[in-house]
């Protein structure tokens, strides 16, 4: 038998440009021998990669050999396909992957309906599916026999396992029946049976050409026994990525052991072993230029564990070799993410400096990714993450799952306003009109408390926003505008409001609805306009023909589902990217070869990520089944990372913090930073330029002089002439909330979907005890605690209060009316007439106060008692006694003007009545002094009229607060945080 022909390209080497000058050298200068070779690679992109560095070698245009992929990476990628030319295999079709997942999905429905009554919803069951896909796919490629699974659990486990073993009982007898009917198999089964019948065809009827499997590490059993196979063919040969043939034999045979399979030498060995070839019979590819000492520096830097005591003679020697590989690599340390995804963009700007030089920024850190495209925008260079980004964090994927959550929550306003502002929302008017109707809607009809539920409870908060205000401009045509919107909405609204629904008429419904909301106004659907619209036509296109034949769901699951598949649709970037820089994976740039690498995110959890625990199998389960223990994904990434730490300049960069934590530097880095720090060499690693405190400064806002307080002086005649009893304590406390309010006529919009609270709260009781008192001025019944709690209840009702308000209110109003009963008995006979919700208003000078006092009683010696009724905290006596809180004295003073228009009295009792419990209420805060304090607040107030008279009198925000570290309405217009050291302070 012919000794298999296996050779490498060392980790510093351009793997593809070495592999096409050794081609090109064993087959001469005829075009039609080249074109006659076939080229097994692990990817599509190295497919395609490998063609254009032909190509470059070659000079000019010729015929190339023909690429092929394997997909054998082992990861989660989807470049995991084989694309092998296999017409004359009798192999099933795959199952598309949507299609999997959603029948996987109703079997684990049926089984929880059976088995646990339905607990889990559709979109639950979906997402099991896709742990369930991939365990499948595990199994399928390792080889693994599952028909063992049943006797794996201890003792101690079988409880728990039960319910895990019942439900793979179940799928082990229904899924292949479901195959059948599909008449298809799975991906990963089908990939094994392709990849081993090739390796029969091949060992068959060898071709007359060269075949050659290149840059493969065999993770794939059956990846492996067709290299064995093509090593083996008279024309055959295995080019490996980066063996190291210098490595000493005793960490090399370390490598045997399970729990050096993070090292990245182990899968290379594992697949010599299925060759049937000795390290030794490994050869160079061919005579390339390398750089031996950065290899020596990788090795020795990832050593296995067992074998580090051999630093020691590295220390002895000095470190020569060590300190000449760590020339052209640096480590850049940054304070945080945001930090080191400057640094790395100023790093590959500063590449574009030199014509003709290319940089790659390397990492599987998603949002690093993102980062440094973002921050190379600011000098407009156009740099995607060749990930792509999620669908559903696109603007046609946003707005598609919007759509659907919006009707899912019945139009609630958050959902709604995202949907309505979304730049695709049009409905045939152009974008600045549409967005107008949107903000008057959200502005007048929205805020405070949330409307009704579904379209019609939007067209109802439409309608009394007209009732209890002066229509605005325009609020006719927003409810026209309205009525269109609805017309679109409501198929989608009825839809979901069914028990159940079929998956295809749901996604045909939403799609009618998207895109007739998302018309422009020359009738242009702009949701499938832009390479994401590409991607979502393809998804839902995908998920119709996946959706066939499939039982109902309850609608409910649909916006959930929806987002969860837009997230694992990548859109890339089609056009417009730079030439001579990349954003790329670990597997797609492992084979390439860049002037400058930055390898960044270095971290543990990010480069490496954790081993993942298994949802199904527990490790000990995992080793008697044959899988591979997690830890084995750690080894290929390491593998990526030895290869791209080889190039001829690298920058290793890393966040020491992260989401305000301290991070932990990678296993790798650990073990360069105590090599270097051991032979003394940590400064090498230090970059020429600190590209970290580059972007530091950058980022650095420099402290500035602190800016004055505010202090308008609008002039005398823009100043209010008329307050109210409840502003004057504002107006005391902090003058430029009246000065924004009612100078510059600003007023603070009500929150969205605002909560029911004290307000609510306040103006509910306020109604009850008003309609309690007036029914009984002559006295009360036996049963008046009763009565005014079910006065409170009829009021609760009519104001529509939630239910889970009430739970908390009810029980603490009625001890209340117990206590509110007894003080009212003692004080009856005293009362002679009582007055509620009464208007008043006093003229002083040419200045107006108004007020509304919650009750005034008239006494039988002709004084009279001012009540406020309090659900919060009351004033103390002494923010009264300081007029402070002027309110009841105020209103005391307009009662003796006689501004209620109901006599002029003396109120000589001031009552703050609290209605938080029953005690409070039976003993209220009963002000002392009160007609001195009528007659001083008057007095004070006159004064402060005149002050404010006084064009040099300024309106200062928060000169006497109530509480320093609670904010106003208008801080952030009087940007108290920029001129107050601690942020809220009284000085």
């Amino acid at each position: 038998m012919k000794r298999p022909a296996v050779f490498t390209i060392a980790a510093s080497a351009a793997f593809a440009e070495t592999l096409a000058k050794g081609l090109i050298a064993r087959l001469g200068d005829d075009p039609l021998a080249l074109s006659s070779a076939v080229i097994y690679l692990p990817t599509r992109r190295a497919a395609r990669n490998f063609g254009e560095a032909f190509a470059a070698v070659l000079g000019g245009a010729t015929l190339l050999p023909q690429f092929k992929p394997l997909g054998d990476s082992g990861r989660d990628s989807e470049d995991d396909e084989l694309l092998l030319a296999d017409d004359d295999l009798e192999l099933a079709p795959p199952i598309a992957p949507l299609r999997r997942q959603l029948l996987l999905a109703r079997l684990i429905r049926q089984w929880d309906r059976s088995e646990r009554g339905g607990q889990l919803s559709f979109a639950q069951c979906a997402a099991l599916a896709n742990s369930l896909a991939r365990l499948m796919d595990e199994v399928e490629t390792q080889d693994c026999d599952l028909s063992r699974w049943k006797d794996l659990a201890p003792a101690e486990l079988a409880e728990h396992w039960q319910g895990v073993s019942h439900f793979l009982d179940v799928l082990q007898q229904a899924w292949p029946a479901v195959l059948e009917a599909e008449q298809a198999m799975n991906p990963a089964a089908r990939r094994v049976q392709a990849l081993r019948a090739l390796a029969q065809r091949l060992q068959a009827a060898p071709p007359s050409g060269m075949v050659i499997a290149a840059g493969s590490t065999g993770s794939i059993p059956a990846t492996a026994e067709l290299l064995s196979v093509i090593a083996r063919l008279p024309q055959g040969a295995v080019v490996l990525p980066g063996l190291d043939r210098t490595m000493d034999d005793e960490s090399w045979n370390t490598l045997d052991i399970q729990d050096q399979s993070g090292h990245p030498q182990f899968g290379l060995r594992q697949l010599l072993r299925t060759i049937g070839a000795d390290r030794e019979d490994v050869k160079d590819w061919i005579a390339a230029e390398t750089d031996p000492a950065r290899e020596i520096l990788l090795r020795e830097t990832l050593r296995p564990a067992p074998t580090t005591d051999a630093w020691r003679e590295l220390a002895d020697k000095g470190g020569g070799e060590i300190e000449k590989g760590l020339r052209g690599l640096a480590l850049i340390e940054a304070a945080d993410p945001a930090q080191e995804g400057l640094a790395i963009a100023l790093a590959l700007r500063e590449a574009l400096e030199t014509p003709g030089r290319t940089a790659a920024l390397v990492t599987p850190d998603r949002n690093l990714a993102r980062r440094v495209a973002a921050e190379m925008a600011r000098w407009n260079i156009l740099l995607d993450d060749s990930a792509g980004r999620p669908l559903a964090h696109t603007a046609a994927g946003t707005f598609l799952c919007l759509l659907a959550e919006a009707a899912q929550a019945r139009f609630a306003p958050v959902p709604l306003l995202a949907l309505l502002k979304h730049p695709f929302a049009r409905r045939g008017l152009d974008s600045a009109e549409f967005r107008a109707r949107a903000r008057e809607l959200d502005r007048w009809c929205l805020r405070g408390p949330r409307p009704d539920p579904g379209l019609a409870g939007i067209a109802n908060a439409i309608a009394k926003a007209g009732e209890e205000r002066t229509p605005p401009a325009g609020l006719a045509q927003l409810a026209g505008w309205w009525e269109e919107i609805a017309k679109i909405l409501v198929p989608l609204e009825q839809i979901l409001a069914q028990p159940d629904a079929l998956l295809e008429n749901l996604l045909e419904t939403q799609l009618t609805a998207a895109e007739a909301l998302a018309c422009d106004e020359r009738g242009a659907c702009l949701l499938w306009a832009a390479e994401d619209g590409e991607a979502a036509l393809a998804l839902t296109a995908e998920l119709k023909l996946a959706a066939e034949n499939l039982d109902a769901i309850e609608p409910g699951s649909w916006p959930a589902l929806f987002r969860s598949l837009a997230m694992k649709v990548p859109v890339r970037a089609q056009r417009g990217q730079h030439p001579r820089l990349a954003i790329l994976g670990p597997l797609e740039a492992r084979l390439q070869r860049f002037d400058l690498v930055i390898l960044g995110g270095l971290n543990e959890g990010s480069w490496p990520r954790g081993a993942q625990s298994d949802p199904w199998f527990s490790r000990p389960m995992r080793a008697s089944l044959g899988l591979e223990q997690p830890e084995r994904g750690i080894g290929l990434s390491a593998h990526d990372f030895a290869m791209l730490a080889a190039g001829p300049c690298v920058l290793l960069t890393r966040a020491l913090k992260a989401e305000g934590a301290p991070t932990i530097a990678s296993r790798w880095l650990q073990r360069l930073e105590q090599l270097t720090r051991g032979l003394q060499l940590r400064e090498a690693l230090a970059p020429k330029l600190d590209y970290a405190q580059a972007a530091a400064r950058l980022m650095d806002v420099p402290q500035g002089p602190r800016l004055p307080r505010p202090a308008p002086t609008p002039p005398v005649e823009a100043r209010p002439r008329k307050l109210s009893v409840t502003e004057i304590e504002t107006w005391l406390r902090d003058p430029y909330a009246i000065y924004a309010r009612h100078v510059l006529g600003l007023k603070p919009l009500e929150a969205i979907d605002e909560p029911t609270g004290p307000l609510e709260r306040g103006t509910a009781l306020h109604k009850a005890l008003e309609i309690f008192i007036a029914q009984h001025q002559d006295g009360l019944p036996d049963d008046a605690a009763a009565r005014l709690t079910a006065i409170a209840d009829r009021v609760f009702d009519q104001a529509g209060i939630p239910k889970a308000a009430l739970a908390v209110w009810r029980p603490r109003f009625a001890a209340a009316a117990r206590g509110f009963v007894d003080f009212e008995r003692e004080r009856r006979a005293d009362i002679t007439a009582s007055h509620l919700e009464i208007r008043g208003k006093l003229t002083l000078g040419g200045f107006t106060l108004t007020g509304i006092a919650d009750r005034i009683d008239i006494l039988q010696n002709g004084s009279a008692a001012i009540l406020d009724y309090k659900t919060g905290a009351a004033p103390s006596q002494k923010q009264v006694t300081q007029l402070l809180s002027p309110q009841l004295p105020l209103e005391g003073a307009m009662l003796a003007a006689d501004g209620f228009d109901i006599g002029a009295h003396i109120a000589e009792q001031l009552i703050y009545l609290s209605l938080a419990s029953e005690k409070k209420a039976r003993d209220p805060q009963q002000i002392e002094g009160a007609v001195e304090l009528a007659q001083e607040a008057v007095a004070q107030l006159s004064r402060r009229i005149a002050w404010f008279q006084e064009p040099a009198t300024a309106y200062r925000p928060r000169v006497r607060p109530y509480r320093a570290d609670i904010a106003g309405d208008y801080d952030h217009l009087a940007r108290v945080r920029e001129w107050s050291p601690s942020g809220w302070t009284e000085e």
